[in-house]
């Protein structure tokens, strides 16, 4: 087994420790570790195999994002989403080149849908983000869909990295409304949380090993 796959295979490792043991648990150093160490690990993987550097830098600003959430929700949460905006925007410059047009109506129909999901999304979120928070979520929101609309308009011999996709638009929807409409003791954190980790991990893991 060489470097790359044992890179690999401590990605999951740390990914289940960390859903396992620190999903649910209150910022701490070993919380942050293994959430960090993930990705991170991914990061090294994708390099490792010699895959572009834009499906590198995409990780590691994953990584980025990982360790301030992981750090602090509250204090971090813009700049992580500055991290996770990084990443979306390398995904969206590493997949736009290698797009097959014109997409298929089932694909259109299915991004049609994604979009109209996603106006609804954030009408509803509206009322309980905060002022000064607002554009940086809408612009998010569209930066995830740009990410997504194009992982699905690549050939069919990247379904792996269109499905890795659609679960990170997952995590991040699932995720903004346990940040904004959730209070902090809600039962539902309890299973929202570990949602949103293996949708993430999953579709990193997903879109890295699609494009290798």
């Amino acid at each position: 087994m060489g470097i790359d796959s044992l890179a690999l295979v401590f990605a999951f490792v740390a990914a289940g420790l960390y859903g396992w043991l620190y999903c649910n648990a209150a910022p701490s150093l070993p919380r942050v570790t293994f959430k960090t160490a993930a990705t991170a690990a991914l990061t090294v993987y994708a390099y490792l195999s010699g895959d572009p550097i834009l499906l590198v830098a995409a990780l590691g600003f994953s990584t980025l994002g990982d360790a301030l959430l992981g750090a602090s929700e509250d204090k971090f949460l813009l700049p992580g989403m500055g991290a996770f905006a990084l990443a979306h925007l390398a995904y969206v410059a590493l997949f736009y080149p290698a797009i097959a047009l014109p997409a298929s109506p089932l694909v259109l129909l299915i991004i049609g849908i994604l979009t109209l999901g996603s106006i609804l999304l954030i009408r509803w979120l509206w009322p309980s983000i905060e002022p000064s928070m607002r554009v940086p979520v809408a612009g998010y929101m569209l930066i995830i869909l740009s990410m997504v609309a194009l992982a699905l308009e690549l050939p069919p011999a990247y379904w792996l990295v269109m499905i890795g996709a659609l679960a990170f638009a997952a995590s991040d929807a699932i995720l903004s409304i346990e940040l904004f409409k959730l209070k902090p003791g809600a039962p539902a954190r309890v299973y929202t949380s570990r949602l949103v980790w293996g949708l993430y991990f999953g579709g990193q893991a997903m879109i890295t090993i699609g494009w290798s």
